[in-house]
């Protein structure tokens, strides 16, 4: 039997058998650890016979006047919350706490308080019950112990969702830790959020709960009826109608989350919006649906903008001064940020002939970004800057990031540099880190360096630099690039579109940008630089975080094996594969009409690069041991590298190295980066479709030439040549034949006519629906299927499915091929 407690006030409890006065009942609803329904009460305070009817009708009068609220299987005080209870976590406040409202909460009981969320373990946002820590994300629904907040002021005997009924629960203190786990967000995370409301209760995460799909995001669009919200996920094509008493004030563009209400007398479920988080097209920023779908922080907290301005001056003590080398940028044309800069020449030790020196300078970060900070918070949280063709969200505020940290043409900067020592075959024979001074000799763009090595129309800094600064970097590159061929490192050619936004914010051309040399060379120097700091760290036996890169797994190769085999191209079976295998193959396939797609399926076998405190290689470009070293400005886990490359060859740590706290956490650290990149580059991919889809929205009917990029049960994904975009083909579209897939031979067969279409194949296609918001472009299919040679086909065939006449709900998601792997490196 539970345990009544005491009422406030100095009220006694009710003897045994005695009905119990309302304060009684509330008090006990308050303190009782489970669900509490008339039947609890009854047993608590010794009622049976009479005494239960008498309960039920107080119970009754109680509900009528508002104390209690719910059924008499679940009895509480209209306004608080349990001691135990389910919350949905909707965002993060200004100081990237995780704020929290319960999973289920009447509307009659006005607006839903606000939790904060900590942990037990005091690093805000991670379980630490069960044999592993659970990272709690945005969108994640959790098992929870609720307190209430006390705050100055506050009677602790009222009924209002910010009232306390306890004097020692925590003060929910805005300065509380933030740790890399509350960096760790999924995909499905949403961004800072700052209600009108400071969170009223405290949550100590118990376990996390299976997400469910009930708060959505969408474009609202207002009519005489209210309105009705459009999708954003192209994987939901659907509409959810929204009465007037339920859009919350949105207006017609708004972005807003919502949630699913009870169903309209036609079947259909009804949309209630939650939250207004902006206008995308008001604001010129498609990005804006990307960030709030994604989770991606935006806005700084105020204790981070604060340390801004106390951060520390430059002095020459302890750095070695490079002013006088003439290191040079090379970047994009638009770039914002300059993070590294070049030099090389040729080694003057007699013991070395015809070696070079190459000398990388990094932005010395660390510098002004110290372990434990807030800029450091910060920065974890974001793990690393997203690049949206509308706007770049940094990882750094832009005092750091485009001034302080930027190597800028002529002004004096900080920098960590490693000098590398090659001989006449490109074999690094040493290199040596310094921290150091550095003034960048001139800003170029890759196609000015590029025309200048080429002969033609210098720009105003290439020419006067040809012979000194820039010939010696080409002799550099091309010794060290002998070198790399060796090395045979996965040599993929997959173009890579630029979206370019016009000053109305909308796209202006899609355009492929052509691959110089110029970018060769400064990637090359980067991977020289990342071996490098790798080397140096693990010979001084500090533990880093690796960019590791796994071989393909046994099951991506089967499948790529058996997709070669329909193009009489092998590979070898069994063996360990090595990227030079796979290099074999595209050169198989250079120059004919299947080198694109060849290219992008050996991609797809690939396993994804990731971060991680335990090295295990990197297979794509063919290497032992590799970290990045070169963008601490845009990447945390570059900034973990510099923090112990200062602490491991004692570079003048000031507060700055890397803290045995920090080597705990690597592992913590390695995974929160790498799900931050994950979730980047969803939002980055995301954002390039709806902003494609909105450039061919006005051209619905019109025809484009394409390519079969991918092939599923419901249908056809194609490319577009002119664009790139994606869109899909339905399988109820195909006329004259019931296909069906063949996933041996990666093709859509007919059952009568044995024609078919498939992967690589060019088509013509027609665009039928243009979805801006989701990225979502529908065509119908011009070309005719082509006669098919495959074996053994059959309507009863291993692994055939329907593409014809889908009935709803059948469509099958699947990605189409082509990304870049440039990322992986």
């Amino acid at each position: 039997m539970a345990k009544r407690p005491t009422v406030k006030g100095g009220g006694k409890p009710a003897r045994a058998g005695e009905l119990p006065s309302r304060d009684a009942i509330l008090e006990y609803i308050r303190g009782a650890p489970g669900k509490v329904g008339k039947r609890e009460i009854a047993r608590a305070f010794g009622l049976t016979g009479d005494k239960r009817t008498a309960l039920k009708e107080l119970l009754r009068e109680m509900a009528r006047d508002g104390l209690i609220a719910g059924n008499r299987r679940r009895l509480r005080r209209p306004g608080r919350l349990a001691p135990v209870g389910v919350i949905e976590v909707i965002g993060r406040d200004r100081d990237g706490e995780l704020i929290a409202v319960p999973a289920e909460w009447p509307p009659e009981d006005g607006p839903a308080p606000r939790i904060l969320v900590e942990a037990d373990s005091g690093r805000g946002g991670r379980s630490t019950r069960g044999a592993a820590p659970e990272v709690i994300g945005v969108g994640d629904r959790v098992l929870a112990r609720l307190e209430p907040i006390a705050r100055a002021g506050s009677e602790t005997d009222g009924d209002g969702p910010g009232d306390s009924d306890d004097e020692d629960v925590d003060d929910g203190d805005d300065d509380a830790d933030l740790g890399p786990d509350e960096a760790a967000a999924g995909p499905d995370e949403a961004g800072a959020t700052d209600g009108p409301e400071p969170p009223s209760y405290v949550a100590h995460p118990i376990k996390r709960l299976q997400r469910l799909d009930r708060r959505l995001l969408g474009i609202f669009r207002a009519n005489a009826r209210g309105g009705e919200i459009m999708p954003v996920d192209r994987k939901q094509l659907r509409t959810w109608p929204v009465e007037r008493g339920d859009t919350a004030g949105a207006s017609d563009g708004d972005l807003v989350r919502f949630t699913i209400g009870a169903r309209t007398r036609g079947g259909y479920e009804r949309a209630r919006i939650a939250e207004t988080l902006g206008n995308p097209e008001a604001q010129q920023q498609v990005s804006l649906i990307a960030i709030h779908a994604h989770g991606i922080p935006e806005d700084f907290p105020a204790p981070a903008f604060a340390e801004l301005e106390r951060l520390p001056k430059i002095t020459p003590k302890g750095r070695e001064d490079l002013t006088a080398l003439p290191l040079i940028t090379i970047d994009p044309p638009d770039a914002r940020d300059h993070d590294d800069a070049v030099w090389a020449g040729p080694d003057p030790d007699p013991a070395n002939p015809d070696g070079h020196i190459v000398v990388v300078a990094i932005a010395d970060v660390a510098f002004y970004v110290r372990p434990g900070s807030r800029l450091d918070r910060a920065a974890l949280l974001r793990g690393n800057s997203v690049y949206f063709p509308d706007r770049v969200v940094p990882m750094l505020p832009e005092l750091i990031s485009n001034d302080l940290c930027s190597l800028r043409e002529g002004e004096l900067r900080p920098c960590l540099a490693v000098r590398m020592v090659f001989d006449a075959r490109g074999r690094k024979r040493s290199h040596h880190f310094t921290r150091a001074l550095m003034r960048s000799a001139a800003k170029l763009a890759y196609a000015e360096a590029q025309a200048a090595i080429d002969g033609g129309p210098a720009a105003r800094h290439a020419g006067p630099m040809l012979e000194t600064v820039l010939r010696p970097l080409w002799a550099a590159y091309r010794t060290i690039a002998r070198a790399r061929d060796q090395r045979a490192p996965l040599d993929l050619s997959l173009p890579e579109r630029r979206i370019v936004i016009g000053p109305d914010g909308r796209v202006a051309a899609v355009v492929t940008p052509e691959r110089l040399e110029a970018h060769r060379l400064i990637e090359e120097f980067m991977i020289q630089a990342n071996v490098a700091a790798a080397e140096a760290l693990e010979a001084r036996r500090l533990p880093l975080v690796y960019r590791a890169h796994d071989a393909p797994s046994k099951e991506k190769l089967l499948a790529l094996q058996d997709f070669l085999a329909t193009l009489d191209i092998s590979l070898p079976k069994g063996a360990e594969l090595r990227p030079s295998d796979f290099n074999r193959v595209l050169a198989t396939v250079a120059g004919r009409e299947v080198e694109q797609l060849v290219n992008e399926v050996v991609l797809r076998a690939q396993s994804q690069a990731e971060y991680s405190a335990r090295n295990y290689g990197h297979f794509g470009l063919n290497l032992a041991r590799y970290a990045h070293f070169t963008s601490p400005i845009r990447r945390y886990a570059d900034l973990i590298v510099h923090r112990g490359l200062i602490r491991a060859l004692g570079l003048v740590a000031d507060g700055d190295g890397l803290t045995d706290e920090e080597i705990e956490q690597l592992d913590e650290i390695a995974a929160t980066t790498s799900q931050t990149e994950r979730r980047a580059m969803a939002a980055e991919r995301e954002t390039a479709d709806r902003l494609i889809a909105a450039f061919l929205a006005d051209r619905v009917g019109a025809t484009f030439q394409a390519r079969i990029s991918g092939l599923s049960r419901s249908g056809l994904f194609v490319r577009l040549t002119e664009t790139g975009a994606d869109g899909f083909v339905p399988g109820s579209s195909l006329m004259g034949d019931f296909y069906r897939h063949d996933e041996e031979h990666q093709a859509l067969v007919g059952d009568r006519s044995n024609l078919a279409y498939r992967l690589g194949d060019t088509v013509e296609v027609k665009l039928v629906e243009a979805i801006a918001s989701a990225g979502a472009l529908r065509f119908e299919i011009l070309s005719e299927p082509k006669p098919f040679s495959g074996r053994g086909l059959t309507g009863k065939r291993r692994g055939a499915g329907h593409a014809g006449r889908q009935r709803p709900g059948r469509t099958r998601s699947r990605p189409p091929a082509g990304r870049s792997s440039r990322r992986a490196r």
